[in-house]
């Protein structure tokens, strides 16, 4: 569990008016606090979003604390579908927007009454906390600030209880955040609080709280973890829950024992130098000053506690995180929402230049803890091979595509990147594709339904295949009578290659098969058309055009109010070209589509 007053949190506003009593308390709270303001009404923020809701509940999920200056029943409703466990809230607060009314509403187990307080504080105002025990001795004892927890959480509510009952209680080990309590200490207290790494059980009508001060270290091969680790803790008379972070050399960041471990233990995984010997590891974490006791190793593990969670050091890098990111076609409303939250979690934009831009115009221009990294069109493997470096190296990446980042885009580059690495440290980083809405998706959205039935997507770039083969490919699509988008239709290096693919394509389709020629679609420069491949010619195209050819079966329907046909490919299949001739039992169906 942590303190809301110590993570960097997310205040959300809806008007300019609030700007002011924004910045006043983002100056209160930790480095990458951000201001996220509507898009439209509000000009400065740090971030600006479209739909509040949305953006509520994106940075609920992601466990960020939330500072929302707006009335308490809009945040309740915005988030009222995701409340489901108490202990796993972050802090919510409203705000109002002049300052005049701080109201804790969620994540009480999370320090959210302390963050109001501090917030109060800073606005003059008393905070509306109406937690009996926060307010009587201003201390949840179900909520240990970060660096601490409790042996037995479902123990702290019997325990208050009988404190605001007129039990007194005396403190074993040393907490501030108890010390400064308003707790009714004395030295011999019916009830006893003790603060203590050991693992030993409290007594009856007892509480323990486990500081995190116990650093883990393991050597990069060879004993099971699982095993070892809580064989050396019990043997140092050390709780598992005390862990407050297991370090290992780098070249262990791919062992999923070790991954296994650190969820086990609830602790982070840190990553180091290499380094064989794991006492020379939880030194550096934990300098000699610091130790509450010797250092304790037994072969593969080491551990060292130092006195107080904060003498841990952080030392090494956690695991990376490497996102390959589908930003759509290139509008707002057609990039999906784990697009835009990889973006804003990341440190690190890597992608095409154009599409850098095109980042930055959907989720707005990256801030400045964020590094970017733009490059030429043609370095994709450059590009997979920083991406997957930085994040090796503890980084949180988001390499960007255009569309869909799996078809035709960076996702299969990132893939042979790691697949020919020999860094052991690649293999560790948490890699994840976030699809987009590719372009074939969405030009056949705006013409009806032309991949209704099955298609294929080819690209016309010869830079990675031979010409013959694309022509080849195109020819077996057009006789397996499967509609067809077909991507990177030509370019300044081979303006005449879309001439010969219709050229091959004719061969094989009749002249009024249906066309769609989509450019920019979701842009700003949107065009799309409907012709045939009887009169569809190279010059009709770009590098930014997809073009969309039918089947036999597909048909146009003229549109009403609108010059442009809609065309579709029905569901049911047939060589027949009018859908009023042809029945739908399987004797009319061609053999060759026949279900079997």
């Amino acid at each position: 569990m942590t303190d809301g007053t110590d993570t960097p949190a997310a205040i959300v506003i809806l008007g300019q008016r609030s700007l002011d009593t924004a910045r006043r308390i983002q100056a209160l709270l930790p480095e990458g606090t951000r201001i996220h303001g509507l898009a439209g009404r509000v000009e400065g923020a740090d971030v600006a979003y479209e739909g509040f809701g949305e953006t509520l509940r994106g940075l609920h999920r992601d466990g960020v604390p939330l500072i929302a200056l707006c009335a308490s029943g809009i945040v309740i409703r915005a988030l009222a579908p995701l409340l489901q466990n108490k202990r796993l809230e972050p802090p919510v607060l409203a705000v109002a927007e002049d300052g005049s009314a701080v109201v804790p509403l969620l994540g009480g187990l999370h320090g959210v009454n302390a963050l109001a307080r501090r917030i109060g504080a800073a606005l003059d105002v008393v905070p509306a906390i109406t937690t009996t025990g926060d307010v009587r001795f201003s201390v949840t004892l179900e909520a240990p600030p970060a660096g601490y927890v409790a042996r037995d959480p479902g123990a702290s509510k019997a325990f208050m209880s009988d404190l605001l009952g007129g039990a007194s209680v005396r403190l074993e080990g040393e907490a501030p955040w108890l010390a400064e309590s308003r707790l009714p200490f004395t030295p011999d207290g019916d009830r006893c609080i003790r603060v203590s790494p050991d693992d030993r059980d409290a007594a009856p009508g007892d509480l323990v709280f486990h500081p995190k001060t116990v650093v883990v270290a393991v050597a990069g091969q060879g004993d099971d973890l699982a095993e070892s680790v809580p064989a050396a803790l019990a043997a140092a008379v050390l709780a598992p829950k005390a862990v407050a972070a297991v370090l290992a050399p780098r070249a262990a960041m791919a062992r999923p024992d070790l991954h296994r471990l650190a969820v086990s233990l609830d602790a982070p995984v840190r990553f180091v130098a290499e380094a064989s010997d794991p006492t020379a590891l939880v030194a550096g974490a934990v300098p000699e000053g610091d130790r509450d006791r010797p250092l304790w190793a037994d072969g593969p593990v080491a551990l060292a506690v130092a006195r107080t969670p904060e003498a841990v050091r952080p030392v090494g890098h956690p695991r990376g995180h490497l996102a390959v990111v589908g930003l759509g076609p290139g509008s707002p409303d057609l990039l999906a929402p784990a697009a835009r939250e990889v973006l804003r979690r990341a440190d690190h934009w890597i992608g095409y230049e154009t599409y850098i831009r095109m980042a930055e115009r959907l989720v707005g221009t990256a801030r400045p803890d964020q590094a970017v990294h733009a490059s030429d069109n043609r370095v994709e493997m450059d590009r997979a091979r920083h991406a997957l470096a930085l994040a090796a190296d503890g980084a949180r990446v988001a390499v960007i595509s255009s569309g869909d980042p799996g078809i035709f885009a960076m996702a299969t580059a990132v893939m042979e990147a790691l697949h020919a690495g020999d860094d052991p440290a690649w293999q560790g980083v948490a890699l994840e594709m976030v699809p987009g809405i590719t372009a074939a998706q969405a030009a056949a959205a705006r013409i009806g339904a032309p991949l209704g039935h099955d298609f294929c997507i080819l690209s016309l770039s010869d830079n990675l295949k031979p010409l013959d083969v694309i022509l080849e490919r195109l020819e077996y699509a057009a006789r397996a009578d499967l509609a067809m988008a077909l991507y990177n239709p030509v370019s300044k290096a081979r303006p005449w290659q879309l001439g010969q693919a219709l050229d091959r394509l004719r061969t094989v389709r009749g002249p009024e098969t249906p066309v769609v020629l989509a450019r920019d679609v979701a842009r700003p420069d949107e065009a799309v058309r409907v012709t045939t491949l009887g009169a569809v010619r190279p010059e009709d195209a770009d590098m930014r055009t997809v073009i969309l050819i039918g089947s036999s079966a597909t048909q146009t329907v003229p549109r009403a109010l609108a010059e442009r046909l809609w065309v579709y490919s029905p569901r049911w299949y047939a060589r027949e070209s009018d859908p009023a001739s042809v029945q739908r039992s399987p004797a009319v169906m061609n053999p060759m589509t026949r279900s079997r």
